[in-house]
């Protein structure tokens, strides 16, 4: 039996989050499916060459993109996985972050883009993240993270600096080959348009099989640019070297990877101290009931030693501590007492739905170009969005973090519903548009809203 047809079941057509889209969003079952999961985890061990591994993304790659797809070639992946051969894989473009600055988005073209995406289901079946790690995990959210410090006198944020191109190639590959991937040398031999690669030669010798097949993927999920490194003084110097980008698709699971020990050591050090730890990407979040925060104290030492050994380092511009009394979020979300959004988050939709009530869609949609340039201070890819599409997008955040029974989000619903109702023919998104916005939808979900903008810009 295939492994397309072991796994046909681990999926689900879920309409309920396409909110109106025309295409319906692939979801994964969370709870039952953990038997199919075992089918990638036992084609993934057994693999014995790169052959192998070109017939696991194919099995794969039906149900990422559907049963109509064009099988992947060995030649294409020893074509992207070689940057010498194949020229620029990724666009690189700025988008200004809520903080000031601005972060540099790189998206793979689209080529590479399908064997990322392939390839990233894969390694997620493959990998089990660690119970703190929040992000970009199947059935963990923005909410699941917030939830965790709920209630408590003191949160304590901290962001890691350059998160992605903080993990270079080596690393990757050094990962792949510890559990539970287990990418290390093997006997079996390759076919004779395997060992034609040249480029996956380790000091003129060849590698052997198996891990050949960690050269190639570290080298898909990763690319040569400009990154900043500490030398021996402390002295931030620029450097070219191959690190995960911020875009590929690959780049989310192959952080939670990487970063499984310095959950491990942060869960550890939270136990000690009696807090509460979670990760939600490079965000890290602490609380507790009493106060061990201190500047000097033994708590942020032994924080602040464990992250530089893991290979990263802190932001300090974003460190805060948040005492109860004032507002405390964690990743965007309220938490004082229970998750919630911010007030202003439901006066500032409230205030849309009035305007489309009050002057019609037409006039409503101008206001509303000009507060969202206002409140951005820039325009993203595609220039500004349908109203309709942000206020949709807006309500299902809503009831993701305030439930489908909140009685403020069924009264925003309806003056959505009614809305839409009395106009079906206003600004008409186009089918491409439709589908871009329903792959934004579904990271919002999956993600968080950051991550949702990300996407937004990049298409």
């Amino acid at each position: 039996m295939s492994i397309l047809t072991t796994l046909s079941n681990l999926f689900v057509i879920n309409e309920e989050y396409a909110a109106g889209f025309s295409n319906p969003i692939i979801k994964t079952k969370m709870a039952i499916e953990q038997e199919h999961i075992q089918a990638v985890k036992a084609a993934f061990e057994n693999m014995q060459s790169r052959s192998d591994f070109l017939k696991l993304l194919n099995d794969v790659k039906p149900l990422v993109y559907g049963t109509e797809v064009v099988p992947f070639e060995l030649k294409q992946l020893s074509f992207y996985a070689n940057p010498n051969l194949a020229g620029k894989r990724y666009t690189d473009f700025p988008i200004r972050k809520k903080s000031g600055g601005t972060r540099i988005i790189h998206a793979p073209v689209s080529g590479l883009k399908s064997i990322q995406k392939v390839l990233s289901f894969i390694l997620q079946c493959v990998f089990e993240p660690h119970e703190a790690a929040m992000g970009f995990v199947m059935g963990r959210s923005i909410v699941d993270n917030a939830r965790i410090h709920q209630g408590c006198n003191y949160v304590y944020n901290i962001d890691l600096k350059d998160f992605f191109p903080s993990i270079n190639q080596a690393r990757v590959w050094a990962c792949l080959k510890l559990e539970p991937f287990n990418l290390k040398g093997s006997a079996a031999s390759d076919t004779p348009e395997d060992r034609d690669m040249s480029f996956l030669l380790v000091g003129q010798k060849p590698v052997q099989a198996r891990q050949q097949i960690a050269n190639m993927i570290a080298a898909i999920c990763c690319t040569e640019m400009t990154v900043e490194r500490q030398d021996e003084n402390g002295v931030w110097l620029k450097v070219q070297e191959n690190v995960l980008p911020q875009g590929a698709p690959t780049s989310p699971i192959v952080t939670n990877i990487v970063c499984q020990r310095l959950d491990r050591r942060l869960t550890g050090l939270a136990n000690r101290f009696g807090l509460r730890y979670s990760r939600y990407a490079d965000d890290i979040t602490f609380s507790s009931r009493h106060n061990v925060y201190q500047k000097d104290g033994e708590l942020l030492k032994e924080l602040h030693r464990i992250i530089k050994d893991q290979g990263f380092n802190i932001n300090e511009k974003k460190t805060r501590l948040q005492k109860t009394g004032y507002r405390q979020e964690v990743t965007g979300l309220v938490v004082n007492e229970k998750v919630n959004v911010r007030k202003r988050y439901i006066k500032q939709l409230r205030q849309w739905l009035c305007y489309w009530e009050r002057y019609g869609y037409e006039k409503a949609q101008t206001i509303f170009n000009e507060q969202y340039y206002d409140d951005k201070g820039y325009l993203l890819a595609g220039g500004l969005p349908s109203m309709r599409n942000v206020l949709r997008g807006k309500l299902e955040y809503i009831r993701m973090v305030k439930g489908q029974e909140n009685t403020t989000y069924n009264q925003l619903r309806q003056r959505f519903e009614k809305l839409t109702a009395d106009v079906q023919t206003d600004n008409p998104v186009s089918q491409s548009r439709e589908k871009e916005l329903e792959n934004i939808l579904n990271t919002l979900f999956d993600n968080g809203f950051d991550a949702a903008m990300e996407k937004y810009s990049m298409n």
